[in-house]
């Protein structure tokens, strides 16, 4: 009889690792602290499935750069320092990680992966049937205010053979909705995709039921794990243990709650944010997915939405909306695509990102036999969900994995 699989977290990353086994013939058990699936990070991100732009926060010049950031009132990042140890000792290994030669080999572990999620998609969609949730290969566009910024840009393609670099006029020609904007230019990625993250678990969560394979424990918070002789035994939940066989840490940037002795997790939440504004008759909302480089915002048409997403806060774990934050998206979306959607109809969101301070998720076994982790993919989960979750099946079906795991390691 096959071993049963249980999972800590119902978002997309713990959702697509289920959906990953259960198309492997496994049993599943979910266990989300919510009572509903994909209700926090994965509930209103940017949308973007953006697999060839994965760089790393951590690189060469960020420090200083966000000196400045930080002097600026309508700065993408916000530090807020806290007298917790957690923050700092996470912001002194995302300052080691800020060298070029870190950020290259990171990028390139990333995009690795990144490939591999986009191949693992396609297959659950043309395979499976996996629809509804507003996927399109509508492409991504990233624009460049600054003239200098776009030429560093230009000799520096994170693939040349997939991308077109395209003049002011160009990118006007291509989407419309930038026609007069304040873009010096512009780097296209056709095959770039887009969709609705959360209808995305939705879907999954649907198919799991239907399977069934997989059961659903929500509204439940794990607050401890057994364990002995370097093996899990049962995860508490509350006065309940819940004996295990696998057991798949996916619950995001709580996740370090859960450590167990030997286990480190460096994670900590990068705080991001969003609007869903509604598209309308009349509205000329941008078709292919932008990317505002200079002011770090993102914006992707899903069915008659726009989200625009944008911020990192680094700040703590409290996961309240800031609205001095929303009201500076939202005044600089108007001021890019003014006749977009109805930004007073706007949905608010903030979302805890759950990040490694050197963008690299941790993903695979652990120093504890049945114990595997499948965390800390940043903004990128939506981008990486479905490769973490087939490669996560194929470690715990003791199968050879789809590609090197090089660099991800936990026990690194």
């Amino acid at each position: 009889m096959a071993q049963r699989v249980c999972i800590i977290g119902g978002g997309v990353i713990g959702l697509a690792t289920a959906y990953a086994l259960v198309r492997d013939g496994l049993p599943v058990t979910v266990v989300e602290a919510r009572d509903s699936l994909g209700a926090e990070t994965s509930f209103a991100n940017g949308g973007q499935l953006s697999y060839r732009y994965v760089a790393p926060l951590a690189d060469a010049g960020v420090p200083l750069q966000a000196i400045g950031w930080m002097l600026r009132g309508d700065s993408p990042l916000k530090l807020r320092p806290r007298l917790d140890p957690q923050q700092w000792r996470w912001m002194a290994a995302f300052l080691a990680a800020c060298r070029s030669s870190v950020n290259r080999e990171n990028a390139a572990h990333l995009l690795r992966l990144a490939l591999l999620s986009q191949r693992t998609l396609k297959a659950w969609r043309e395979e499976d049937g996996l629809a509804g949730f507003h996927w399109r290969r509508n492409g991504k566009l990233v624009t460049f205010r600054d003239a200098g910024r776009f030429a560093q840009a230009r000799r520096h393609l994170a693939d040349p053979r997939q991308q077109q670099v395209l003049s002011a006029a160009e990118c006007a020609q291509l989407e419309p909705a930038l026609a007069d904007g304040p873009f010096a230019g512009g780097i296209h990625t056709p095959d770039e995709e887009v969709g609705d993250c959360h209808g995305f678990c939705r879907q999954l969560a649907a198919r799991l039921e239907a399977s069934g394979l997989c059961e659903f424990r929500l509204g439940q918070t794990v607050t401890g794990l057994r364990h002995r002789d370097a093996e899990v035994t049962a995860i508490e939940l509350g006065d309940e243990a819940l004996a295990v066989d696998q057991l798949v840490i996916a619950a995001g940037h709580r996740s370090p709650l859960l450590a167990l002795p030997g286990l480190r997790l460096p994670l900590y939440p990068l705080k991001g944010y969003s609007l869903t504004v509604p598209v309308g008759e009349g509205h000329r909302a941008p078709d292919v997915s932008i990317t505002d480089y200079d002011r770090k915002i993102v914006y992707a048409r899903i069915g008659e939405q726009l989200r625009v997403a944008a911020m990192v806060d680094i700040v703590g774990f409290d996961p309240a909306v800031d609205p001095a934050r929303l009201a500076l998206i939202r005044r600089q979306a108007r001021d890019t695509f003014p006749e977009a959607g109805d930004y007073d109809a706007a949905v608010e969101w903030a979302g805890m990102r759950p990040a490694t301070p050197t963008g690299v998720p941790l993903l695979g076994a652990t120093a504890y036999r049945n114990l595997w982790l499948n965390l800390g993919h940043g903004a990128l989960g939506f981008t990486l969900a479905c490769a973490s979750g087939q490669l996560l099946s194929e470690l715990i079906g003791q199968r050879r994995p789809s590609i090197d795991l090089h660099g991800f390691n936990p026990r690194a």
